[in-house]
């Protein structure tokens, strides 16, 4: 018989029965415990000291506060800083003590909404004015003393009516407004610390003083709800750390994010620009940016015909009805601009390259002989970003994709989704990238298509991943319409993922367009559709790119190679042979004649980011040789000209073919 303090589980008193909860660890030891105790004091029958590394808990999958009550069997799995729930909870309490240090300086500001983010957090207020610098200063001065008071947090709950009166008392409009937009009859939660109460559904850390490093970064405009029709509100960014190093660690790598922007390096090096009288979100691709994009270009045009698929090409307009037809008029259509009236008829710029696919296979009658069939396209497309989402090249409003549709079989799904995760792992690679993480996105709230389809999709997707080895997460209900997809994300020099890579099982399209094959049996079959895009889009991929190299791009993909120059004018022949003869051997290579000193010729190339430089003097004439620099200032030494090719050539070695899948 189980017991309670050294008493049998019996009456503890006359009427007073004591009921005990088996609670278990991840590491699958386990204790009895009497009901109504937290999950504070639960941990610590275990021996857990709750000190400051333990935050909150996970209680049967739920992330919970240290403070909620447990009555039933559980098994809990505690959370610090180090996991991503964790951190949630770490920066959403971090967004509590900046609102409340904002009502404490700043009483008439009102209070709106405060998220977590993955490396920090913010919260938006209605107040009268921007908040300045010298503001945000009192603020996190404020926060700071918040932490150091180590407020105990404490939840409530309230009923929808009460609520509403609690914080209609304090001013707080925009918080009744979001209690009045929550169902009748629902429970309703507030946390408070010190004098502070927000609307909150938590979980949160125990007290104020376990936030070790806090700090608070810069501010912004920002529409309630999202919409520009509604009023500007006031957001203030910040972000919090466990220890001061950590937090030092944060900023110095964000210093070096800002220096790695494309917008910033892509300037810099004349790669690329956007401009107002053009329109925003609408690139122009300078000289040598445009020679990084046809490098691109065309290794993926080769690989793609080495990997049995046809190029094709589609038109940039199309009549509206294709679009209908494709469901993207239902789907899609606030993303889409405007249509056009061309001869009594509205024509659509297209948003996606894949209705114009579907129609060149649709041009013939198909056997299951022809399939699979491959289709690539790298086909502008036209999307109606919001201009306060536009950003740089990584979110614009016309771009290129590296698009492709596959047309196969139902039992063919899974060995073309093998193929694909193959080349999309090599051409990542082959642009420098070794780590991943990959997600297969399950059925959706909202979709098409029966339930037998999507679990064939699924399975089929699955299948591959495992067949591959790949290690991935389950995204549920994070599919598109119609059908489950694999996403892959990669990681850039600073270890920031970035998602480029998709592939996509459509049964609707098929069905939509009504596609088909004669099979085996001479019967009508319909097709599965694959779409699959490896890099995502040309622009936004070439925006990751200068930001995971830095502006200073592989040999391989570099605009100028090696930049020959003069000490003086004396050497004027020998460059321009130099280069004649680069040029000859493939490479693109520029001479610097310039009548200028030759420290300035290799500081101004070396901030060009060019790979090599050979520096030519009189004695380099004489001998027939090259004075080389690497771009790091490394001294190369010197080399004759077939050296200097050679040492070009070992330079332009792809990079290593090989990937970690990481989850």
């Amino acid at each position: 018989m189980p017991l309670v303090g050294g008493v049998p589980l019996l009456f503890l008193a006359l009427d007073e029965v004591v009921r005990v909860m088996k609670i278990t660890l991840k590491d699958g030891s386990s204790r009895d415990i009497s009901a109504g105790q937290t999950v504070g004091s639960a941990l610590s029958a275990f021996g857990l000291s709750l000190g400051q590394d333990i935050l909150a808990a996970k209680v049967n999958g739920r992330t919970v506060d240290l403070s909620s009550t447990l009555t039933e069997d559980a098994e809990i799995a505690p959370l610090q800083f180090d996991s991503a729930e964790g951190r949630e909870v770490y920066r959403h309490s971090s967004t509590h003590i900046m609102a409340q240090a904002v009502k404490e300086v700043f009483p008439t500001a009102q209070l709106t909404i405060g998220p977590a983010l993955e490396d920090g957090f913010f919260y938006d207020f209605a107040f009268e004015r921007t908040f300045t610098t010298e503001d945000l200063e009192k603020i996190e001065a404020r926060a700071k003393d918040i932490i150091e008071r180590a407020l105990p947090v404490k939840r409530a709950e309230l009923s929808k009516l009460d609520a509403v009166k609690y914080f209609q008392e304090r001013g707080e409009a925009y918080k009744v407004e979001l209690i009045q937009g929550l169902a009748d009859g629902q429970t309703i939660s507030v946390y408070s610390q010190g004098e502070f109460t927000d609307l909150c559904r938590g979980p949160h850390l125990p007290t104020t003083g376990h936030i070790g490093a806090f700090k608070l970064m810069n501010t912004a405009g920002a529409y309630w709800r999202g919409d520009e029709r509604n009023p500007m509100l006031q957001r203030i960014y910040g972000t919090s750390f466990p220890s001061q190093a950590e937090l030092d660690a944060h900023l110095a790598r964000l210093e070096e994010i800002k220096r790695r922007d494309h917008r910033k390096v892509g300037k810099e090096l004349d790669l690329i620009s956007i401009q107002d009288e053009i329109g925003p979100g609408l690139v122009l691709w300078h000289p040598k940016g445009a020679t990084i994009r046809l490098l691109i270009e065309n290794f993926w045009r080769d690989q793609h015909i080495q990997n049995g698929y046809e190029l094709v090409y589609s038109p940039h307009v199309a009549r509206l009805d294709l679009w209908k037809t494709s469901g993207h008029v239902d789907y899609y259509r606030d993303n889409m601009f405007a249509p056009m009236m061309l001869e009594n008829s509205e024509y659509q710029l297209k948003p996606m390259n894949c209705p114009f696919h579907i129609m060149i296979y649709k041009s013939h009658l198909r056997s299951y002989r022809d399939l699979p069939i491959r289709y690539g396209e790298l086909g502008t497309v036209y999307r109606y970003e919001r201009t306060g989402v536009l950003h740089g090249l990584l979110r614009v409003r016309g771009f290129t994709q590296d698009d492709a549709h596959l047309f196969c079989r139902p039992d063919q799904i899974e060995s073309e989704v093998s193929q694909v995760l193959d080349f999309t792992f090599f051409i990542l690679g082959t642009f420098g990238f070794t780590e991943f993480e990959v997600y297969l996105s399950t059925k959706p709230e909202k979709s098409v298509g029966s339930e037998e389809r999507w679990a064939q999709a699924t399975s089929a997707l699955e299948a591959a991943l495992k067949g591959r080895g790949v290690a991935y997460e389950i995204d549920p209900g994070e599919g598109v319409f119609y059908g489950p997809k694999i996403d892959i994300k990669i990681k850039d020099a600073l270890g920031r993922s970035w998602q480029c890579s998709t592939i996509q099982v459509d049964f609707n399209n098929p069905e939509r367009f009504e596609l088909g094959y004669i099979g085996e049996d001479g019967k009508a079959h319909q097709p599965i559709m694959i779409h699959r895009a490896l890099m995502g889009s040309i622009e936004r991929f070439f925006g990751i790119l200068i930001e995971h190299f830095g502006g200073a791009f592989p040999t391989w993909l570099a605009p100028v190679q090696a930049m020959v120059m003069s000490i003086t004018d004396n050497q004027r022949p020998y460059v321009v042979e130099v280069v004649t003869q680069l040029k000859a051997a493939g490479f693109r290579a520029e001479a610097d004649l310039r009548n200028e000193k030759i420290g300035l010729k290799i500081r101004e190339a070396e901030k060009a980011k060019v790979p090599f430089m050979f520096v030519v003097g009189d004695r380099e004439v004489q001998s027939g040789t090259l004075a080389i620099r690497g771009r790091s200032g490394a001294n190369l030494g010197s080399m004759t000209i077939a050296g200097a090719l050679d040492l070009l050539r070992a330079d332009l070695k792809p990079a290593k073919q090989q990937h970690s899948l990481t989850q």
